[in-house]
């Protein structure tokens, strides 16, 4: 384990988190508008919890979204701040700037909760 591993992996070392490259293109929409659509978004899939798309920060469009005050913390990725939309949801997306080594794959990158947006399109 490096020096910036996550806590996580010594309490669980079983626990399973994978990332991997979509392979297609994805888009979030909210209020008939495209909130983000990428042809570079990464999957991961972790125990328990239902598969997250991540998208680069340039695919976002970022002038929709206020960074909110909310943060949360995993002991597997590290902290993650929140997105609201301007004049919409709060809290609609997350994102981890500073992961864990073991989760750069996602770092930087926007996951939106699906219950908070019209839909989350993987084509």
């Amino acid at each position: 384990m490096s020096a910036n591993s996550g806590p996580g992996w010594r309490k669980h070392p079983a626990h399973r988190i994978v990332t991997a490259p979509v392979g297609g293109r994805v888009e979030v929409v909210l209020g008939g508008e495209v909130l983000a659509a990428s042809g570079k978004a990464v999957q991961l899939d972790e125990e328990g919890y239902p598969t997250r798309y991540y998208l680069p920060r340039a695919d976002v469009r970022m002038d929709r979204l206020v960074r909110s005050s909310r943060r949360t913390y995993c002991p597997f990725k590290g902290h993650a701040c929140y997105y609201s939309v301007i004049g919409g949801p709060e809290n609609v997306a997350w994102s981890y700037e500073s992961p864990y080594d073991e989760m750069t794959a996602i770092k930087e990158l926007l996951a939106f909760y699906a219950d908070k947006v019209d839909a989350i399109v993987i084509a």
